[in-house]
């Protein structure tokens, strides 16, 4: 998730403002913003809104371009793309009915809010309310004409006693209904109430004092954002004295009949702004399903690339196969576990086969090299015997002929011709051997008895060279032929030795070091053997060539030696790599554990 939102962090960004843009839009229309409600205003949104959708558009398909090329089409699989189509399509579709549906819904809400009925009731439910707070503020005007002739009658009576007239204004308090009763004098200060001791007394204003300062009618003073309706009015019996009636209306009352104001005029303002409203909300649910659009094909783009990817994988990697290419893997991609699963073991399943094909590979080949040696052999070996009788009787029928000073010369002759002979001899017994390998007879050996006892005899040749051997056990067994894999030991330190001692020939001022390590895991055994000799030179290319039979770099190598080495690991179900190091040469040997 968080990859997704830095990735596609602008076009969040536009979506944010284009969206914040919309609201406002439909916030104006409806008088709720803080944009003033004005033509010019609406139209400068409105384009603003225009823009922004645009953008918006052309930033979402510049991305869903970009990620089809960077998630699809670089994978060239036309199913991929296909059901990509087919996803976009199927989340499109929807969501086009639904807009459609949606705006339609609203706009039949929008003229229902409208209807007459509703009308009738928004206008009725405020005049009811405005009625109400009338009647009561009319009441009042009467009730405080009716206190003003009980004070004017009372006059000789009250007497100015303050306890009379707090009786007096109690008892009309009672009878009237209203809540506080105050004479007061030309500068509103209290000269009798009604009021506690504890109780406020809050005047009345200036301008309403001066009205009835000449006039006998009662006033009334109507102050809403206290809840209190109150009227005045001049004592006719009392030089500078006035009446003052308090009535506190409900305390929701005028709350209701603000709210019913507002309300009333925002409904009215909602009507004539309708064909804004519907506007401004259709931009911004298309800016929401646009959003939305983009998101839902931009993660079926995601996750179906990521199963496809594996599958076209997986074809082209089968592809290959078929074609006899066995170097094919199909990349490891993070996916689902279930194809993850599927590529290691695809992959698995390649190496399994290249394995077998390179077993039969070289089972294949060491037969036929073994079936030309043994005719070799037997087509050299044939003329041998009567060419050494030849020479037998030539020696002891000439030798006698001839003079002292050509005698010697005539022997020499002969021995150069018996040391040919069996030099090949020697080669056509190779050869026998060769193609007489036995097949291997398998049983449980030590490999670190195996590779000291190679060790122990090589070193004989050349005390010289330093050969370190490391084991992770002392005991690391192996199903094999005993005689062939030591065999195999002792051919690979040999050519170590003679590699170095070549090396030695031209450069004495070296260590000279052969590195042995023997390692066992859980399913295969791996030995590794490292020189500082020679190197393999030129052949660094075409490193696999020294397993051909009868290939050799040496002047008097048969080139056999490593191919019998190749066929006795093959047939032990092992594999062999040859690497050229910057000094030396490496040899790792693997065998798999049945």
């Amino acid at each position: 998730m968080y990859e997704f939102i830095k990735k596609n962090i602008y076009l969040i960004i536009l979506f944010i403002i284009t969206l914040s843009i919309g609201f406002l839009t439909f916030l104006t229309f409806i008088d709720k913003g803080f944009i003033e409600l004005s033509d010019q205003n609406l139209q400068i949104l409105l384009v603003l809104n225009i823009v922004l959708l645009i953008s918006l558009f052309i930033f979402i398909f510049i991305e869903i371009k970009r990620a089809i090329k960077n998630d699809i089409d670089k994978d060239g699989l036309k199913s991929n793309k296909k059901y990509i189509t087919y996803f976009g399509l199927f989340t499109l579709i929807p969501s086009i009915l639904i807009s459609i549906f949606s705006l339609f819904l609203f706009s039949f809400a929008l003229e229902k809010y409208f209807d007459k009925k509703v009308t009738t009731v928004v206008n009725n439910s405020y005049e009811l309310a405005r009625n109400y707070v009338e009647e009561i503020r009319n009441k009042i005007q009467s009730d405080i004409v009716l206190i003003a002739f009980d004070t004017n009658k009372s006059k000789k009576f009250l007497n100015d006693n303050q306890n009379e007239y707090k009786r007096f204004l109690d008892t009309q308090k009672i009878i009237r209904n209203v809540d506080e009763i105050h004479i007061i004098d030309i500068n509103k200060k209290l000269i009798f109430t009604s009021l506690n001791d504890d109780q406020p007394y809050i005047p009345p204003v200036d301008r309403a004092l001066n009205l009835v300062l000449d006039d006998d009618r009662p006033l009334k003073i109507i102050n809403a954002p206290e809840n209190i309706s109150a009227a005045i009015m001049r004592l006719q019996n009392f030089e500078d004295r006035f009446l003052y009636v308090v009535k506190y209306l409900d305390k929701d009352i005028s709350r209701y009949l603000t709210e019913s104001q507002e309300a009333i005029n925002f409904y009215y303002t909602v009507e004539e702004k309708s064909t804004g409203i519907k506007i401004s909300f259709a931009i911004i649910y298309i800016i929401v399903v646009s959003v939305l659009l983009f998101v839902s094909i931009s993660i079926a783009i995601r996750f179906s690339s990521r199963f496809f990817r594996s599958i076209n994988n997986l074809i082209l990697a089968s592809t290959s196969i078929g074609q006899g290419n066995f170097n094919a893997k199909v990349p490891e991609v993070k996916t689902d576990k279930d194809l993850e699963t599927l590529n290691k073991n695809f992959n698995l399943m390649i190496d399994r086969l290249k394995s077998q094909q390179e077993k039969l590979i070289i089972n294949e080949r060491h037969e036929a090299w073994g079936s030309l040696a043994r005719k070799l052999a037997h087509e050299i070996k044939n003329p041998l015997t009567p060419i050494q009788l030849t020479i037998d009787r030539l020696k002891n029928k000439y030798s006698k002929q001839l003079e002292e000073n050509e005698t010697e010369n005539f022997k020499e002759n002969l021995k150069i011709i018996n040391n040919q002979i069996k030099q090949i001899e020697k080669l056509v017994n190779e050869f026998s051997d060769f193609a007489r390998m036995p097949k291997p007879i398998f049983r449980e050996n030590n490999l670190v008895n195996i590779i000291h006892e190679n060790i122990n005899l090589l070193k004989e040749l050349d005390n010289s060279i330093d050969i370190t051997f490391k084991k992770d056990f002392e005991k690391i067994m192996l199903e094999s032929d005993k005689e062939q894999i030591s065999r195999v030991f002792l051919n690979l330190i040999k050519n170590s030795i003679e590699s170095i001692n070549q090396k030695a020939k031209n450069n004495s001022n070296f260590s000279k070091k052969i590195a042995i390590e023997l390692t066992e895991g859980d399913s295969h055994i791996k030995v590794t053997l490292e020189d500082n000799g020679e190197g393999f030179g030129k052949l660094k290319n075409n490193i696999k060539d020294i397993l051909n039979p009868y290939f050799t770099t040496k002047k008097n190598g048969t080139g056999l030696g490593l191919s019998i080495v190749n066929k006795i690991i093959n047939d032990h179900n092992g594999k062999i790599d040859f690497i050229p190091t910057q000094n030396g040469a490496k040899i790792n040997i693997l065998f798999l554990k049945e």
